[in-house]
C-alpha cells in the first residue's frame, strides 16, 4: 500500500536541507528535458509566473502590501558556442559543465532574487540558439523584452565581428514603449582564454560599446564564475531603472502591462499575480 504525501511543509524542508550538488542534478535534469516548441516556451512561462513558487531551496518569503515584484525577460544572444548556456547556468545555479549540447530554437530558466527588503526581481533568461539569427522566429523570441545579453567568445574574433548584426537584429525587433531601444549589455565571455588582438583592449571595448549603443560591457568567465553576478545587476539594474522612469513619465494599463513591444511587469501585492498573467500574452 502506497503511503501518504508527506505534509507540505515536510516536503519543503527536505528541499532547503538537499546538498547543492543535489539542487544542481535536479535542476539539471529539468533544463535538459524541456521542449523547445513555442507551445512548451508558453506552458513554461506562465508556470514559471506564479508569485507563490518556490524554486529548488527556497524557504517561503514573507509578502507585505508594501512589497514590490518586478518580472523581467531578458534576452541571451550571441553567435553558436559563445558560451550563453554556460552563462544562464552559472548565474542561476552556479552550476558549470564543460560538455553542452548546442541550443536548438530557444531555452529557458528562471532567478528569483531579493533585490532589496521590499523587491522581488524575477528574471526569465530566454537563450536564444545562435543560429536563430537566421531564422524568422527572433521576432516571436524578442517580444515583451526588457534587456538583452549580447555574447561574444573572446578567444574567437569571428564572433565578436557578429555582435554588431545581433545588436541591431534586437533594435529592429524589440523596444521600449517610449520608443527606445531596450538596455543591452556586452559581454566578453571564456575570458579566462588568451583574448584575440584588440579584445584584450579595455579602451577598444569601451568605444565600441560608446558607439554602438551598449549600456556597457564585462569580462565573464562561466568556468572561473568571473563577473557573472556583477554583469547581470549591471543590467537589471539599469532596467530597473527604465521602469522606474517610465511610469513616472506614462500611463499603466489595467493589466500592469505597458502597451507595446517591450513587457516590464510589476505587481505591488501579492495577490495582483493571476489577473496580471490573466491580461498579460507572452509570445
Amino acid at each position: 500500500m502506497q503511503s501518504a504525501e508527506p505534509p507540505y511543509e515536510w516536503r519543503l524542508t527536505s528541499k532547503a536541507n538537499q546538498t547543492q550538488e543535489e539542487m544542481n542534478k535536479e535542476e539539471a535534469s529539468k533544463y535538459r528535458g524541456r521542449s523547445k516548441s513555442l507551445a512548451s516556451a508558453k506552458h513554461w512561462v506562465n508556470n514559471q509566473n506564479s508569485p507563490g513558487k518556490l524554486a529548488v531551496g527556497q524557504r517561503p518569503r514573507a509578502f507585505s502590501n508594501q512589497c514590490k515584484e518586478y518580472l523581467f525577460k531578458v534576452l541571451v544572444v550571441g553567435e553558436l558556442g559563445t558560451g550563453k548556456t554556460s552563462f544562464i547556468k552559472r548565474y542561476v545555479h552556479q552550476f558549470f559543465s564543460s560538455h553542452y549540447r548546442a541550443t536548438i530554437g530557444v531555452d529557458f530558466a528562471l532567478k528569483v532574487i531579493n533585490w532589496s527588503e521590499n523587491c522581488l526581481v524575477r528574471v526569465q533568461l530566454w537563450d536564444i540558439a545562435g543560429q536563430e539569427r537566421f531564422g524568422q522566429m527572433t521576432r516571436v523570441y524578442y517580444k515583451e523584452a526588457a534587456g538583452a545579453f549580447v555574447v561574444f567568445d573572446v578567444s574567437r574574433p569571428q564572433t565578436f565581428e557578429a555582435v554588431i548584426k545581433w545588436k541591431q537584429d534586437l533594435d529592429a525587433k524589440v523596444s521600449c514603449p517610449d520608443g527606445t531601444t531596450i538596455p543591452c549589455l556586452l559581454l566578453a565571455n571564456k575570458c579566462d582564454e588568451e583574448k584575440a588582438g584588440s579584445l584584450s583592449e579595455e579602451t577598444f571595448l569601451n568605444t565600441f560599446c560608446e558607439e554602438n549603443g551598449f549600456i556597457g560591457w564585462f569580462y565573464t568567465s562561466p568556468k572561473d564564475n568571473v563577473n557573472i553576478e556583477e554583469a547581470s545587476r549591471a543590467l537589471l539594474k539599469r532596467i530597473i531603472s527604465k521602469k522606474k522612469a517610465l511610469d513616472n513619465s506614462m500611463s499603466i494599463g489595467e493589466s500592469g502591462l505597458y502597451e507595446g513591444r517591450s513587457a516590464l511587469t510589476l505587481t505591488d501585492k501579492f495577490n495582483e499575480g493571476k489577473s496580471l498573467r490573466k491580461n498579460s500574452n507572452c509570445c
